[in-house]
Protein backbone atom coordinates (compact mmCIF):
# COMPACT_ATOMS: atom_id res chain seq x y z
CA UNK A 1 0.00 0.00 0.00
CA UNK A 2 0.99 3.52 -0.63
CA UNK A 3 2.07 5.27 2.40
CA UNK A 4 3.41 8.32 0.58
CA UNK A 5 2.04 12.08 1.70
CA UNK A 6 1.19 13.75 -1.04
CA UNK A 7 -0.13 17.51 -1.35
CA UNK A 8 -3.20 18.06 -3.39
CA UNK A 9 -3.21 21.47 -5.59
CA UNK A 10 -7.02 22.38 -5.77
CA UNK A 11 -7.21 25.26 -8.77
CA UNK A 12 -10.85 25.48 -7.50
CA UNK A 13 -10.12 26.81 -4.35
CA UNK A 14 -8.59 29.59 -2.95
CA UNK A 15 -4.78 29.50 -2.33
CA UNK A 16 -4.09 28.38 1.37
CA UNK A 17 -3.22 31.49 3.72
CA UNK A 18 -0.39 29.57 5.27
CA UNK A 19 1.99 27.06 5.47
CA UNK A 20 -0.09 24.78 4.39
CA UNK A 21 -1.86 22.20 1.73
CA UNK A 22 -5.30 22.57 0.50
CA UNK A 23 -5.23 18.55 1.36
CA UNK A 24 -3.10 15.99 1.93
CA UNK A 25 -3.72 12.20 0.97
CA UNK A 26 -1.82 9.07 2.60
CA UNK A 27 -2.99 5.77 1.08
CA UNK A 28 -6.58 6.05 0.29
CA UNK A 29 -7.69 8.61 2.38
CA UNK A 30 -7.84 12.47 1.76
CA UNK A 31 -7.32 15.05 4.98
CA UNK A 32 -9.16 18.11 3.59
CA UNK A 33 -7.87 21.34 5.81
CA UNK A 34 -10.66 23.44 6.97
CA UNK A 35 -12.49 25.76 4.14
CA UNK A 36 -13.92 29.02 4.80
CA UNK A 37 -16.25 31.14 2.75
CA UNK A 38 -13.15 32.74 0.40
CA UNK A 39 -14.20 33.19 -3.13
CA UNK A 40 -11.06 31.19 -5.22
CA UNK A 41 -11.03 34.47 -7.56
CA UNK A 42 -11.21 37.96 -5.42
CA UNK A 43 -9.37 36.14 -2.53
CA UNK A 44 -12.25 37.38 0.18
CA UNK A 45 -15.09 36.41 1.61
CA UNK A 46 -17.97 36.48 -0.11
CA UNK A 47 -21.38 38.42 1.02
CA UNK A 48 -24.68 37.08 2.85
CA UNK A 49 -23.33 36.08 6.00
CA UNK A 50 -23.34 32.39 7.24
CA UNK A 51 -25.67 31.80 4.57
CA UNK A 52 -23.66 33.08 1.73
CA UNK A 53 -20.26 31.43 3.09
CA UNK A 54 -21.63 28.32 3.97
CA UNK A 55 -22.36 27.57 -0.05
CA UNK A 56 -19.00 28.39 -0.73
CA UNK A 57 -16.87 27.02 2.19
CA UNK A 58 -18.91 23.90 0.47
CA UNK A 59 -17.92 24.60 -3.27
CA UNK A 60 -14.23 25.56 -1.75
CA UNK A 61 -14.21 21.83 -0.13
CA UNK A 62 -15.84 20.29 -3.59
CA UNK A 63 -12.99 21.93 -5.76
CA UNK A 64 -10.85 19.99 -3.38
CA UNK A 65 -12.25 16.60 -2.84
CA UNK A 66 -12.30 16.75 -6.76
CA UNK A 67 -8.74 17.24 -6.86
CA UNK A 68 -7.73 14.76 -4.40
CA UNK A 69 -10.42 11.99 -6.72
CA UNK A 70 -13.12 11.82 -4.47
CA UNK A 71 -16.74 13.64 -3.72
CA UNK A 72 -19.04 14.59 -1.13
CA UNK A 73 -20.45 10.88 -1.10
CA UNK A 74 -17.34 9.36 -0.14
CA UNK A 75 -16.46 12.17 2.85
CA UNK A 76 -15.95 9.98 6.65
CA UNK A 77 -15.71 12.39 8.83
CA UNK A 78 -16.27 16.50 8.64
CA UNK A 79 -15.57 18.85 11.49
CA UNK A 80 -17.26 22.37 11.52
CA UNK A 81 -16.45 25.99 13.27
CA UNK A 82 -18.90 28.34 13.33
CA UNK A 83 -18.33 31.74 15.37
CA UNK A 84 -21.70 31.54 16.44
CA UNK A 85 -23.86 28.64 17.27
CA UNK A 86 -27.09 30.40 16.57
CA UNK A 87 -25.75 29.80 12.77
CA UNK A 88 -26.27 26.01 13.43
CA UNK A 89 -29.65 25.29 11.72
CA UNK A 90 -29.22 27.37 8.41
CA UNK A 91 -25.22 25.84 7.93
CA UNK A 92 -26.88 22.41 8.34
CA UNK A 93 -29.76 22.80 6.19
CA UNK A 94 -26.89 23.74 3.41
CA UNK A 95 -24.65 21.21 4.59
CA UNK A 96 -27.66 18.04 4.43
CA UNK A 97 -28.16 19.31 0.53
CA UNK A 98 -24.19 18.69 -0.56
CA UNK A 99 -23.90 15.14 1.81
CA UNK A 100 -26.25 11.92 0.81
CA UNK A 101 -26.86 9.06 2.81
CA UNK A 102 -25.09 7.58 4.52
CA UNK A 103 -23.97 11.23 6.39
CA UNK A 104 -20.71 11.23 7.55
CA UNK A 105 -19.79 11.83 10.99
CA UNK A 106 -19.28 15.02 12.39
CA UNK A 107 -18.70 17.62 15.28
CA UNK A 108 -19.77 20.93 15.13
CA UNK A 109 -17.97 23.82 17.36
CA UNK A 110 -17.91 26.71 18.47
CA UNK A 111 -14.80 29.27 17.99
CA UNK A 112 -13.65 32.87 18.97
CA UNK A 113 -12.58 33.90 15.61
CA UNK A 114 -12.52 32.44 11.80
CA UNK A 115 -9.70 33.44 9.32
CA UNK A 116 -10.52 36.98 7.57
CA UNK A 117 -13.33 37.21 9.60
CA UNK A 118 -15.33 34.25 8.26
CA UNK A 119 -18.11 32.63 10.01
CA UNK A 120 -18.03 29.20 9.26
CA UNK A 121 -15.05 26.33 7.98
CA UNK A 122 -15.32 23.32 7.34
CA UNK A 123 -12.41 20.48 7.11
CA UNK A 124 -13.41 16.78 6.23
CA UNK A 125 -11.36 13.24 6.08
CA UNK A 126 -12.41 11.18 2.71
CA UNK A 127 -11.29 8.26 0.92
CA UNK A 128 -9.95 8.24 -2.45
CA UNK A 129 -12.44 6.58 -4.69
CA UNK A 130 -11.72 8.73 -8.15
CA UNK A 131 -15.47 9.40 -8.59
Amino acid sequence: MDHIKRAILAPGAPKALGPYSAAVTVGPFIYASGQTGIDPISGELVEGGVEGQTRQVLANMSAVLEAAGSSFADVLKTTVFLTDMADFPVMNAIYAEHFPEPFPSRSTVQVAALPKGGVVEIEAVAVITGS
